[in-house]
């Protein structure tokens, strides 16, 4: 029997380094005996979140480019060079059958190096608007794994698999869940519960409107679950009460999301996937310091079919208690929300991906 090897590359964040492992876990079901090796950015979080799933990584000396002249960027072309001639050695020492990438800056020259070397390569690509490295990588990708529809401006029509973004499988059926999600966050089953989600790191200008609003939430009988992020919690942690639970990480997704009824969040792919399987009312606020704007696009994608309530942070002073409150006692809203994000669910995702990579070494 063939013994098979995949390398796979996913970084910078955990929108591109969960995907890779999820794949990987995936592929692991299908062939037990397989080889694995993941190549990462040094200095990244990946250098620690993927050895903890109980996978080997090497690091590449890469970063991306800056919006300004910086050292960094004068830097740029030394590393890109060192990155490029690294990633063929791993290459021709492992030997993989496939090479997968899931986007992050070391996916860019490890794609580069296999596709000139003949080796197969998948590229996920997560977001409605793709960033540069992947436009690039598509040219000599043998499939682009997409999350959405109309990507063909961006990539070749003919390469191009629609799949969705790898979710947690634990988030499938979150319903039978919700009893044991209200005891083990203390809540009361009998109030709503506003989920805030600002990303493991958290979001400043979240953070800022839930304190302010924090006061009005409890008016209206709601129970909040904060997450602020490790950078501000700190700061956050006072607002801790039994109607609020502030936390910086949270370890059992399937749990808040099992809890919640409306749920507030940074519209990052990894989070619009999850939310699609989730199905509860959303309202997005996109992080506008991201590049080309894709986590608006994202949000925005889910708007076009009624399935979420954007507001962009320039529009929270003027319009999100408006906006919160009707949601709030509209129930029809609710369900016609919930109902149509759920119609843009893929919880098949990594599956369907695994089945892509396969057709590549059969």
């Amino acid at each position: 029997m063939t013994k098979y090897k995949f390398i796979l590359s996913g970084g910078g964040t955990g929108g591109h380094i969960y995907p890779a492992i999820a794949i990987a876990n995936e592929l692991k079901l299908h062939f037990p005996d397989a080889e694995f090796l993941f190549v990462g950015a040094k200095d990244k979080m990946e250098m620690q979140k993927v050895p903890q799933a109980g996978y080997e990584i090497k690091g590449l000396w890469i970063a991306g480019l800056q919006r300004k002249l910086t050292l960094q960027n004068l830097m740029f072309p030394l590393k890109l060079a060192s990155s490029l001639l690294e990633s063929k050695r791993i290459i021709k020492k492992f030997k993989p059958n496939v090479v997968i990438g899931t986007g992050g800056f070391a996916s860019g020259p490890l794609l580069q190096a296999a596709g000139s070397a003949g080796i197969p390569t998948v590229v996920q690509e997560q977001n409605s608007f793709p960033g540069i490295t992947n436009k690039l990588l598509s040219k000599k990708a043998n499939a682009i794994c997409v999350a959405y529809q109309n990507l063909e401006r961006f990539f070749p029509k003919e390469k191009i698999v629609l799949t969705g973004n790898p979710v947690r499988q634990d988030l499938i059926d979150i319903e039978s869940k919700r009893d044991e999600a209200i005891a083990f966050y203390g809540l009361d089953s009998n109030k709503k519960t506003l989920l805030v989600l600002g990303g493991s790191l958290g979001a400043r200008r979240i953070n800022q409107l839930i304190e302010k609003e924090l006061q009005n939430f409890l008016s209206q009988d709601v129970q909040v679950i904060w997450q602020c992020g490790k950078l501000y919690f700190e700061e956050y942690k006072k607002y801790n009460q039994p109607n609020v639970k502030v936390v910086d990480f949270i370890e059992r997704m399937d749990f808040v999301y099992a809890a919640s009824d409306v749920i507030i969040s940074r519209a990052g792919a990894s989070s619009v996937s999850e939310l699609c399987i989730v199905g509860k009312p959303v309202i997005f606020i996109p992080s506008p310091n991201v590049a080309e704007d894709h986590q608006t696009k994202n949000a925005q994608a889910i708007v076009d079919e009624k399935g979420a309530i954007l507001l962009k942070e320039s529009e929270l002073d003027n319009q999100f208690s408006i906006v919160f409150e009707a949601l709030l006692k509209d129930s029809g809203k609710q369900k016609q929300l919930s109902d149509n994000i759920k119609k843009l669910a893929k919880p098949r995702a990594t599956q369907d991906i695994v089945a892509e990579i396969v057709k590549l070494i059969k």
